[in-house]
């Protein structure tokens, strides 16, 4: 199960890059991608890397809600809650190229702004999973 998860996340992943750059998403908007204005390779290898933290620390999540005590769990709900939401521009362009649909340019852009967020959102989710 959690290998066909990494197969399906993988593909999505590479099928972002590509779709990229046929849709010409190659063409940077005033000075490059992202909050820090990366070239797109190099953004598109952090947003790929934003995408897999946000996804093991919901199965991290997931596998000790399964274990753990119930009073352990507000904190790491409301974190995990609060990152779907924060990721969920990210997750939505992944859904979409890996049923096929297209994206939109507002959707990436969207995606664009929100990687830094969604890639802190995650760590607090890894903090709080930390001995």
């Amino acid at each position: 199960m959690m290998n066909m998860k990494c197969l399906v996340i993988h593909r999505s992943l590479v099928l972002f890059a590509i779709a990229s750059l046929i849709s010409g998403c190659a063409v940077p908007f005033l000075g490059g991608y992202g909050a820090d204005g990366q070239p797109l390779e190099e953004f598109e290898h952090h947003v790929e890397e934003v995408f897999r933290l946000q996804n093991r620390m919901t199965s991290e999540v997931m596998m000790l809600l399964e274990t753990e005590e119930t009073r352990k769990y507000q904190a790491l709900m409301q974190a995990e809650q609060q990152m779907q939401q924060i990721c969920a521009d990210l997750n939505e362009y992944v859904s979409r190229d890996m049923d096929g649909l297209s994206s939109g340019l507002f959707l990436r852009r969207r995606v664009e702004k929100s990687a830094v967020d969604c890639e802190q959102a995650a760590l607090v989710i890894k903090s709080l999973l930390a001995p």
